[in-house]
């Protein structure tokens, strides 16, 4: 299960879906689109916005500044996330602390 933790100023998204094999699963291909495409785009905008830090099975993000662009499009990723948690109880949860 993909599990998000939200934080106010740190995501960690941990887990595997395990909707299908690696490489076919497509709540895990969908959630990693959704946060790639949403880092990437806050970094084209500002590239003091965030920090983030792959590790095996984990993803840190630390929001580091205040930039209402940036901020909509977190907003909107989680938004995207918890979406896809109603569809995919089983594969991804989102919590917000």
């Amino acid at each position: 299960m993909i599990k998000v933790n939200i934080n106010k100023k740190e995501i960690v998204i941990t887990g595997h879906a395990g909707f299908a094999d690696y490489g076919k699963d497509i709540v895990c291909a969908s959630a990693s689109s959704i946060v790639i495409t949403s880092i990437n785009a806050c970094l084209k905008i500002d590239n003091k916005f965030l920090v983030y830090k792959e590790e095996k099975d984990k993803l840190t993000i630390n929001i580091k500044g205040n930039n209402k662009e940036c901020l909509l499009i977190i907003d909107n990723m989680l938004d995207m996330l918890e979406e896809l948690a109603l569809t995919y109880k089983k594969n991804i949860e989102v919590r917000r602390k």
